[in-house]
């Protein structure tokens, strides 16, 4: 498995729905310092001396207001708190609001990978507050990341949407494509959503039949990463060409063909998975 920085956590970050019971009283008291990841849809609340986040005891003392918050865990024995910001209210003059993507190497990558997971259980926190079959106010459970209705016990916990995305290679040649919703001149690798009754391979073969009409062979798994924009999980998967002509679907991609590894166009960033595919199979 490859390790895909920056959206993994390491070991000094403990993952908790609650503070742990000898924390509890200290935090009631405010007297554990907490690191705020203070959410306002994909945006973050930091300093604007040193693209911080905030960290204090209460939120009286970052002198923000906000509509609800979730406990996250602890970084190095410290409480960490995800919280929405109640985005019609002023900031303090010393907080700005920047989003996740431009934190990308502005803030340590714990500290990134812990706004990533942040963002996700706030906007899930946010959309989720009344129950999707009755209407009844969900009510958070106290052991688990989950929401219940008090009315008819339907539960509703973080979404999550699993998808592919994969390298297709011919000898020294990579298959990229242009959706029209990339930048200007921008390729990459190809991608799709997992289907109910689907396997991770079997969308990988019919996402590349779908988009672009060829078939493949050798489908290897690559690796994972968490993607909070807002809420999937990629799983990184290769795979060699079997047989077939491009042919793009025109109402998602508008341009398809093979590169040679020593002249490609320009491609997504370092933040993403697909650029690890691709520059594994240019460093191979």
């Amino acid at each position: 498995m490859i390790s895909l920085q920056p959206f993994a956590i390491s070991d000094d970050f403990v993952p908790a729905i609650a503070p742990f019971a000898a924390d509890q009283a200290a935090l009631d008291q405010a007297l554990l310092p907490v690191q705020w990841f203070i959410c306002q849809r994909s945006n973050l609340v930091v300093t604007q001396a040193g693209l911080a986040f905030p960290l204090a005891t209460t939120l009286a003392e970052v002198g923000i207001a906000v509509l609800r918050t979730q406990f996250l865990g602890y970084l190095k024995g410290q409480p960490c708190i995800a919280a929405e910001w109640d985005a019609g209210l002023a900031l303090p003059e010393r907080l700005t609001l920047m989003g996740l993507r431009d934190l990308h190497g502005q803030v340590g990558e714990d500290l990134f990978a812990i706004a990533s997971r942040a963002v996700q259980i706030v906007d899930w926190d946010r959309t989720h507050q009344y129950c999707g079959h009755c209407g009844t106010p969900m009510t958070q459970l106290p052991t688990e990341r989950s929401k219940r209705c008090p009315t008819c016990d339907l539960r509703q916990y973080p979404r999550l949407s699993p998808a592919v995305i994969m390298l297709i290679f011919k000898g020294e040649q990579l298959l990229l494509a242009r959706s029209p919703r990339f930048r200007n001149g921008m390729y990459s690798v190809l991608a799709g959503f997992v289907e109910p009754g689907e396997s991770l391979e079997e969308t990988v073969a019919r996402e590349v039949r779908e988009e672009v009409g060829i078939e493949i062979k050798n489908i290897r798994y690559f690796g994972s990463q968490p993607w909070p924009f807002p809420n999937s999980l990629m799983v990184g998967f290769t795979a060699e060409y079997a047989s077939g002509t491009i042919t793009p679907a025109p109402e998602e991609i508008e341009d398809a063909a093979w590169f040679e590894k020593s002249s490609l166009p320009p491609v997504p960033g370092e933040l993403s998975i697909a650029r690890k595919l691709i520059d594994w199979f240019v460093s191979r």
